[in-house]
């Protein structure tokens, strides 16, 4: 437990945890920079579920950028949060239910930017599970779209994260519509 941003980043880094719950308001150094600071890129960084309110939707966007892998609300029931760490400890991403409506409707009136050039090393297949992948497809549902087992699905959605440089799902979904690869609605 911190009493501040700073503190998080400076508990994160002595004790290790395999998984930070992050507030977006912190005294001193706000959520969003010290998740950027938890996050640094190694494979070993802690993982950050990221605790927003209706209000503060606008920075769950830069949350992400900033590695992010989830977010709940904050008045989410205790059952939920628990399952959610979990969610996130074992490498997946959660997101509630109205964030994750109002980040497509961002993203569908956000004009597309020029995509990485990482982009154009990706397959025409991993192109397609990438699409899947941004419309929220899990791997097995990705295998039945694509009538591939579900263990190719996932080497497809690993192949992609390791050639974009990507730490998870999540930042896969976000450079996907960034990049205009899809499109709210599509």
């Amino acid at each position: 437990e911190a009493a501040d941003g700073a503190e998080a980043v400076t508990l994160a880094a002595e004790l290790h945890p395999d998984v930070v719950l992050m507030d977006v308001r912190m005294p001193d150094l706000d959520g969003l920079e010290a998740t950027r600071r938890i996050v640094d890129g190694s494979d070993d960084s802690p993982r950050v579920l990221v605790l927003t309110t209706f209000d503060l939707d606008e920075h769950v966007y830069e949350a992400l950028r900033a590695g992010a892998s989830g977010f709940l609300l904050k008045d989410a029931p205790e059952e939920q949060l628990v399952a959610g760490i979990r969610i996130v400890a074992d490498g997946g991403s959660l997101f509630a239910p109205a964030v994750t409506r109002r980040l497509i409707e961002r993203f569908a009136s956000a004009a597309p930017q020029e995509p990485p050039p990482a982009l154009a090393e990706l397959t025409p297949r991993e192109l397609e599970v990438l699409r899947l992948l941004a419309r929220g497809l899990s791997n097995a549902e990705i295998a039945a779209e694509l009538v591939l087992s579900e263990h190719t699905a996932k080497t497809h959605v690993a192949h992609i994260l390791g050639k974009l440089d990507l730490r998870d799902r999540v930042q896969a979904v976000v450079l996907a519509y960034e990049s205009g690869i899809v499109r709210a609605g599509e």
